[in-house]
């Protein structure tokens, strides 16, 4: 199977590069089952990080023309690479492939390891829509906290050795405090830092790389034969009378 790991930014273009875009590639293929095959692909405009509601925002357009175009190039499923799921249900309206997020896929999967989870997002002005995105997914019953790193995204790899003792750091107290039972991380940078194993080994419970997580949804989704209803998801309807989405835009 053929999976698209969509960047809802120009990282190729960005301080990370097309470097860290291989090296994710890479990662994410190692993490792979034998027989599919992932392909990270950014998009050609956008913001350089995703650290707000407004960046969201305006990643989401042109992410969600990649994922069409993903779709008429054969993938079998997409996944959008940022933990803020941006553009998640608009995606699932475009196209009949799957369309996972790391958000929705690590949360469901952190909910049913224990009792509760918390996130270890970057900002305290990101754990209010953390929090929303527990509601949207269902488990927010399941939340004991949102807590932040204090670490902009594109500073996590700067110093590997600091943001580990940072997150080992907010990870106990979460376990200490917020009582949870599992974490995992609130930003894709983190993940693809694959410090996961290491830091649950520090704290105790198990830590969700949400980028893994993501991708194992997509190949379950695909292996099952299964997608996101059309019931839940409708094709737009203008999209249903013929039109394409560039007719659908006022000029």
């Amino acid at each position: 199977m053929k999976i698209a790991y969509v960047v809802p930014g120009p990282m190729s273009k960005g301080p990370m590069g097309l470097k860290e875009m291989q090296r994710r590639e890479g990662l994410l293929n190692g993490w792979a089952f034998p027989g599919t095959e992932a392909r990270v692909i950014d998009v050609a405009t956008g913001p350089a990080s995703i650290e707000s509601a407004y960046e969201e925002m305006i990643a989401i357009p042109p992410t969600l023309d990649l994922i069409m175009q993903c779709e008429r190039d054969g993938y079998d499923a997409a996944i959008i690479g940022c933990f803020g799921d941006p553009g998640l249900e608009a995606a699932r309206e475009l196209v009949t492939m799957p369309v996972v997020g790391p958000c929705e896929s690590a949360m469901l999967l952190a909910a049913g390891l224990g009792h509760k989870f918390s996130v270890l997002t970057i900002f305290d002005n990101l754990i209010a829509g953390q929090e929303l995105l527990a509601v949207k997914a269902g488990v927010q019953a399941k939340l004991a906290s949102v807590r932040a790193t204090n670490i902009p995204v594109l500073e996590l790899m700067k110093d590997p050795s600091a943001t580990k003792a940072r997150l080992i750091e907010v990870a106990r107290t979460c376990v200490e405090t917020d009582r949870a039972d599992a974490l995992l991380f609130g930003c894709m940078t983190m993940s693809f830092l694959d410090m996961g194993d290491e830091i649950g080994a520090e704290v105790g419970v198990p830590v969700v790389n949400a980028g893994r997580a993501a991708l194992k949804h997509a190949e379950m989704l695909v292996s099952m034969g299964m997608s996101h209803s059309k019931r839940a998801y409708p094709t737009p309807a203008k999209m249903k009378a013929g039109k394409t989405a560039d007719e659908m835009r006022v000029a």
